[in-house]
């Protein structure tokens, strides 16, 4: 097993030293370990460069294999020590979703389940979906459609899509708003790996127009920072919306049907489910349900639309 991490480490990083520093072990016992899994086999695992170490194709398949064998151990110690209580899980999301709605919900778990040890691993849909296939993270948090094979994936709640434009502009003049009167307007968008700017454009495509993004990021924060500075118009998850108390951008509801995104769980079915990780599952979709009423609650005390 021991060899096997260390295989992985190695692959990883393509150089003895980076592998050696994270995996704690001097770099010539790390050679020395690698050198004794290619006399086993027979084969040479790597291709060694000047500066890196690049996998063969047999050293690609023993990756795919030891990966698979080490998460086949891993779950065996997840369910010799699995009591229900203690452990640790790992929670993936995207970041259109993980500063908004992830600290309440860890805030309530870890008082049922004060001895579990939850991290978060913020991630696009795309990294989220090989890690969860991976088994770098127990469960993921995105938002639908997504295009995936040998995942389950369950419906969390719905998030209801916001106008926002700067306080003064001129949509603020006209109400109510619906989507095609966007068209005209520039957009500032999030860059093309996270699927919200994917979503808006599929939307407004549904309308018969295609928003022209003035301007992309990668932090949804600073989408709004450019509204507020008159770059463009957006569209902002309600979860962002209300915890947003800046004075110098506004929210609109936009007419019915009102454009929404589809959150979902993603889990592995291939990898264990600890005792644990089902009971954080039913709590995450008890949260979902109420969040989506507090959201919707907080949209039309604070009169959005």
């Amino acid at each position: 097993m021991t060899q096997l991490v260390q295989f992985q480490g190695v692959a990883k990083f393509g150089n003895m030293t980076h592998a050696s520093k994270e995996l704690g072990v001097s770099q010539p016992a790390l050679s020395r370990a690698i050198a004794k899994l290619e006399e086993e086999f027979g084969v040479p695992l790597f291709e060694r460069k000047t500066r890196t170490l690049e996998l063969t194709d047999a050293g690609k398949l023993l990756q795919e294999r030891s990966r698979q064998i080490l998460n086949i151990l891993d779950d065996i110690k997840e369910q010799l020590r699995d009591d229900g209580q203690s452990g640790h899980l790992t929670i993936g999301a995207i970041p259109t979703i993980t500063p908004y709605f992830l600290p309440g919900f860890l805030r309530e778990f870890s008082q049922v389940y004060p001895q579990a040890k939850i991290s978060i691993s913020e991630r696009t849909t795309d990294q989220l979906i090989q890690a969860c296939q991976q088994g770098d993270v127990d469960l993921g948090i995105l938002a639908l459609p997504i295009s995936v094979k040998y995942l389950e994936v369950q419906p969390l709640m719905s998030d209801e899509l916001l106008l926002v434009h700067a306080k003064g502009h001129e949509l603020g003049d006209q109400d109510p708003l619906k989507l095609k009167q966007l068209a005209d307007y520039p957009f500032v968008l999030m860059d093309e790996a996270h699927c919200l700017s994917g979503q808006i454009v599929s939307m407004c495509h549904r309308k018969n127009f295609h928003p022209v993004s003035v301007e992309r990021t990668t932090q949804l924060a600073t989408v709004q920072e450019l509204v507020s500075l008159g770059h463009g118009i957006s569209m902002i998850p309600s979860m962002a919306c209300v915890l947003d108390h800046a004075e110098d951008r506004v929210y609109r509801r936009l007419s019915q049907p009102r454009p929404v995104r589809e959150l979902a769980i993603l889990t592995n079915p291939y990898r264990f489910e600890s005792k644990l990780l089902s009971s954080l599952k039913k709590q995450l979709k008890s949260y979902a349900k109420e969040f989506e009423g507090m959201l919707q609650r907080e949209l039309g005390r604070r009169g959005e639309g």
